[in-house]
């Protein structure tokens, strides 16, 4: 008969089926990695691709369109500005990054549980970003719209494995172009209380999403804190235009965080070879940043890395290729090296369905950019069809991916509890593990146990229905609507941030661009 104390100990150990244990990250804010990053490049590799990333800068250059003052800004730092194309000595680039960027800095939510801190050991998972269209079993591929869009931040609130509340987590194209980033912005304020992106095309819609976090966290903190993440990305090769230079000097001015990401089709838009784009990636993300730190000293940038290859056969871009996961990897070292966190992406895919080509190609991409060392992760869920799609069961099936990792970064467990010498000297040789007190006291919470997943025999899966994986996720995603509770909200600032949306969207015509 089991004793009281056994009792204790199996009751602390329970928890919901499909959760990691409470101390595996999946429960906290961000994920604190005890796993060892994968170095794949020698320090010598590592020399090599710095010293071609300080030639392309010295000798080739990078142009920035449309926006004298950045110029202004790269010419006063000692940079050589001819027309729109800028070229920078060896090394400056990163001695103005190294010389003021933040190696960590934290995002703060409006819930302040969910505060994150970004860089060192820290991982953040962040859901799927821009796709037009969304697909589910029930309703096929089709446009997304707003319903949509608040469905999905209702369910990415609802899941534990992610620990951002995203940017576009679906274009809502009934919406006007120009406007809907601030329906956008409202309903993640709304339906979450995670960290959030702010709007990354163009200066008005930047200064919308500032504003809309001044109106949330007030002016003095925002004016003190970093409460928006953003992605500049480049137009490779070697090109940033106004809209997204537009957004960046708004983010870096306010203090607010800029991810640095060069935007890759290998073979398309850098060479077809791994170390040429590396060098490349390096010294667009060089300048970026550099950039960020002459707006305003001490912002937090990010370095970015989006590589993917290109078909030699279609010339369209595949995603969870090799060439990819060693891409990402040597992009992890370069950042690290470069004393900045490291953004990249997740769970990517071609396919257009959530079947095995699309978990094949997402564990590949979202385990090696785990390895890499990335402190952010975007598209960790979600994603189809080369980002054009985002999936509803895709969600849900890639959450369970995120779970194991999360568990997988914890390390292993050299507690006492965990050494188990007792449990051994119990059982001796030639018996069993099963009653033992230590199974006893740990077996509810001694592994990851799946939401997903189906372990049963053929005859209980066939009992319940003979569901595959992506109708089970169709009834999960469901749940989890079902269950939603919108996190509090002060009155005064909801109807402070309604008033401006409609106040913002009465002032500027419908546009479809």
């Amino acid at each position: 008969m089991a004793t009281t104390a056994d009792s204790n100990r199996r009751r602390r150990g329970r928890r919901v089926r499909g959760q990691p244990r409470e101390d595996s990250g999946a429960r906290a804010p961000y994920i604190q990695r005890r796993v060892a990053n994968y170095d794949i490049l020698s320090e010598e590799g590592l020399c090599l691709i710095e010293h071609n990333a300080d030639r392309i800068l010295r000798d080739t250059g990078m142009e920035f369109t449309n926006d004298p003052e950045i110029l202004e800004l790269f010419r006063a730092a000692g940079a050589d500005v001819q027309a729109e194309r800028v070229r920078f000595e060896p090394g400056m680039c990163r001695s103005i990054i190294q010389a003021s960027a933040p190696r960590e800095y934290t995002q703060h939510a409006r819930n302040p549980a969910n505060n994150l801190v970004i860089g060192g050991n820290n991982t953040v998972l962040s859901p799927v970003y821009g796709p037009a269209f969304v697909h589910d079993l029930d309703q096929g591929r089709r446009y997304a719209t707003l319903d949509d869009f608040d469905r999905l931040t209702r369910i990415h609130n609802m899941l534990p494995q992610l620990h951002h509340a995203g940017g576009i987590v679906c274009e809502p194209v009934d919406v006007p172009v120009n406007k809907r980033h601030l329906d956008m912005m409202l309903a993640h304020i709304r339906h979450g209380d995670r960290a959030l992106f702010g709007a990354l095309i163009g200066r008005e819609r930047a200064e919308d999403s500032v504003a809309m976090a001044r109106i949330l966290f007030g002016d003095d903190f925002v004016d003190r804190n970093t409460v928006l993440y953003a992605v500049s990305n480049t137009n490779a090769p070697l090109v940033m235009d106004e809209a997204m230079s537009g957004s960046l000097k708004v983010y870096a001015r306010n203090n607010q965080a800029v991810a640095c990401t060069p935007w890759m089709v290998t073979g398309a838009m850098s060479p077809c070879t791994e170390a040429g784009t590396l060098a490349q990636l390096l010294a667009e993300a060089l300048a970026s940043c550099a950039l960020t730190q002459l707006i305003r000293p001490g912002a937090p940038c990010l370095m970015g890395s989006f590589a993917t290859a290109m078909s030699m056969q279609s010339g369209a871009p595949t995603f969870g290729m090799p060439e990819a996961a060693r891409t990402v990897l040597a992009a992890g070292q370069l950042a690290r090296r470069l004393g900045v966190p490291f953004h990249t992406v997740g769970s990517l895919t071609a396919s257009k369905v959530p079947d095995s080509q699309a978990q094949q190609e997402g564990t590949l991409s979202l385990t090696m950019a785990v390895l890499a060392g990335a402190n952010f992760i975007n598209h960790a869920t979600g994603w189809l069809e080369g980002g054009l799609c985002t999936g509803y069961e895709k969600t849900i099936i890639d959450a369970d991916l995120c779970g194991k990792l999360i568990e997988f970064c914890r390390g292993i467990d050299l507690s006492d509890n965990a050494q188990a010498m007792d449990a051994i000297a119990e059982v001796g040789p030639g018996s069993h593990f099963l009653s033992s007190q230590h199974t006893l006291a740990n077996f509810e919470s001694a592994y990851y146990r799946s939401p997903l997943a189906d372990a049963n025999s053929f005859e209980q899966w066939q009992s319940e229905g003979s569901l595959q994986t992506a109708q089970r996720a169709n009834r999960i995603w469901k749940q989890l609507l079902a269950d939603y509770q919108p996190p509090p909200l002060d009155p005064a600032i909801d109807e402070a941030l309604q008033d401006y949306v409609a106040r913002r969207k009465a002032e500027m015509p419908d546009r479809s661009y």
